[in-house]
């Protein structure tokens, strides 16, 4: 099963969904991953993927067919999480989903840390950019 790239429109589309959440152009490259498309079966599909880094996680968007899509962030490999869909069929709710659960997890990861290091908070840490605002 051979599953199509991302188009130039997704990559543009992607491009300005993290503009508008960053305020600024944030590299995203192209690359591959192996997923489990089907739970009944241990086969692994290589699939195109889009992949960025911010606030110190991890970003991939897996391609898994035309107008299907799954992604997850992580911060290592114990701390992945994904948005509770396996599958999205619109490029920009998945990624906007995505980058909305990050930022909610990031400013209560981040109190956690601030609470056990008794300094800074989301509203002082320059990196922290707030809620996404959809």
């Amino acid at each position: 099963m051979s599953i199509p790239d991302f188009t130039d429109t997704e990559w543009q589309l992607v491009n300005q969904i993290l503009f508008e959440r960053y305020s600024r152009l944030v590299p995203l490259q192209a690359a591959d991953v192996e997923l489990q498309l089907d739970s009944a079966s241990e086969q692994l599909t290589t699939c195109p993927s889009l992949y960025w880094n911010e606030l110190g996680a991890e970003f991939i968007v897996s391609k898994l067919a035309d107008q299907r899509y799954r992604c997850q962030f992580f911060y290592s490999a114990s701390e992945q999480f994904g948005t509770g869909r396996d599958v999205y069929d619109n490029l920009g709710d998945c990624v906007t989903n995505l980058l909305q659960l990050q930022a909610d997890h990031h400013g209560t990861r981040f109190s956690a840390l601030a609470d056990t290091l008794g300094n800074k908070t989301p509203e002082t840490d320059e990196d922290y950019h707030g809620p996404l605002v959809i």
